[in-house]
């Protein structure tokens, strides 16, 4: 039941173009290993849940986020991220479900953002990431490879833009090699960022064809047919049907008329975690009720800290 489930629906996901070439790391298929999605016990609308049950957003934010499968994001903050990593997947491999991980730790993170940092320099990045890809091991899991690194590249000097490409295709390879039940995606921006054509030769040029796939719309508000539309506009210019993923998290009333991108009114969760819909999968990657920052409705609220009042106008969509 677990395979026919869920292969069944991988199959129906990916249409048009003739398949890719196997990708190293496609071995061993995490869905044929997990029976549905990883929901973090420990994400910060579980955790602030458990901190806080008497308060009236309490029911509303366990019921619509705090139970739902999502994405565990790893970054400078994460300690000993083999450690941390092997425990996450441990638990969920035990579970007997897939976890969605995200790594975010380039270096030069978000060219100044709300959410600067990173590894200190590229050899504490390839140090990092191989223990990340270490951490996994044979576990099955879905990484999401260093959201906005991509379409990001044009907000650096010219040098550390061929430094940047070199550590993505190093993490990728670094996926290929060890973590052979992973589905690893590289991430590729959004439906309106850098045209298609663009981010189709940056994939390439970082090793897309090694791993999986790529990943869209992360911690965005594009709707799922946008994000399909730019998705298969990628594919097109790759030259083959590389399997890629929605984040489906914040997009339930889609980007909106604005150009906001910074804890924005208005916006509404998505569809949860599945398989197919347009993309090969659609996932909560962005952690919903998290800040994007100091900015919009979570104005003083840092980037990453969870706001039970953010998370309550995305359940409302107000």
């Amino acid at each position: 039941m677990r395979i026919s489930t869920w292969l069944v629906a991988a199959s129906l996901a990916l249409t048009g173009l003739a398949p890719a070439t196997p990708a190293v790391a496609a071995d061993g298929n995490p869905l044929e290993k997990t029976n549905g999605f990883y929901a973090d016990p420990d994400s910060n609308p579980a955790t602030w849940v458990r901190d806080h049950p008497d308060d009236s957003l309490a029911g509303p934010i366990r019921t619509s986020i705090a139970t739902k499968p999502g994405a565990r994001w790893f970054g400078n903050w994460s300690g000993d991220v083999r450690a941390a990593v092997d425990s996450y997947t441990y638990a969920a491999d035990v579970a007997d479900k897939l976890p969605v991980l995200v790594a975010y730790n380039i270096p030069g993170r978000d060219c100044s953002g709300e959410s600067t940092g990173g590894a200190g320099g590229p050899q504490a990045y390839r140090d990092w990431i191989s223990a990340f890809a270490d951490g996994i091991g044979g576990k099955p899991a879905i990484v999401i490879i260093e959201p906005d690194a991509l379409a990001q590249l044009d907000c650096l000097p010219g040098d550390a833009r061929q430094t940047r490409i070199d550590l993505l295709k190093y993490a990728a390879t670094q996926f290929a090699q060890k973590a052979p039940n992973t589905w690893a995606y590289l991430d590729g921006g959004n439906a309106t960022w850098i045209p298609a054509a663009t981010m189709a030769s940056r994939l390439k040029s970082v090793g897309v064809q090694s791993i999986h796939g790529f990943a869209l719309n992360v911690s965005n508000y594009y709707t799922t047919a946008e994000s399909t539309t730019y998705g298969k506009a990628v594919d097109a210019a790759l030259g083959y049907a590389a399997p890629f993923v929605v984040d489906t998290s914040r997009n339930g009333n889609g980007h909106g008329t604005d150009s906001e991108w910074c804890n924005p009114p208005k916006r509404k969760l998505g569809v949860t975690s599945r398989l197919g819909g347009g993309p090969e999968m659609q996932l909560w990657i962005k952690v919903p009720g998290d800040s994007d920052g100091s900015c919009g409705y979570g104005s003083g609220i840092p980037a990453g800290t969870f706001s039970p009042a953010l998370a309550n106008h995305l359940i409302k969509g107000d």
